[in-house]
């Protein structure tokens, strides 16, 4: 039995987890157009993480696993922001390891 709500591994064997920047987003949607399951713009036009149960996460800071099977998507999403809000960490460390801050 999987359990949903831990973060998957990536392929070096670390769980990954994804936040948005709300004061930098551009609600322009590309995240949710690349991977929907995690990314949705809600009421006030801005993106926001989901959780494993589909529900909009509006807290600051709040974060999601990244599901492995959607982690090229969401690492997509990332990249392609043109508010460069969306963050990818590693869990363990919480080192950005996609998106503006990463090294």
């Amino acid at each position: 039995m999987t359990v949903q709500n831990e973060a998957p591994a990536t392929g070096a064997g670390e769980a990954l987890e994804v936040w948005i920047d709300q004061d930098l987003c551009t609600g322009d949607g590309i995240c949710a157009q690349y991977a929907p399951e995690v990314f949705e713009l809600d009421i006030d036009g801005l993106a926001y993480v989901k959780s494993a149960d589909d529900e909009l996460l509006q807290d600051a800071g709040a974060t999601t696993p990244v599901p492995l099977p959607l982690l090229q998507d969401v690492v997509d999403s990332a990249k392609e922001c043109p508010g460069d809000c969306i963050h990818v960490r590693r869990v363990a460390d919480k080192v950005e390891v996609y998106g503006p801050d990463a090294e």
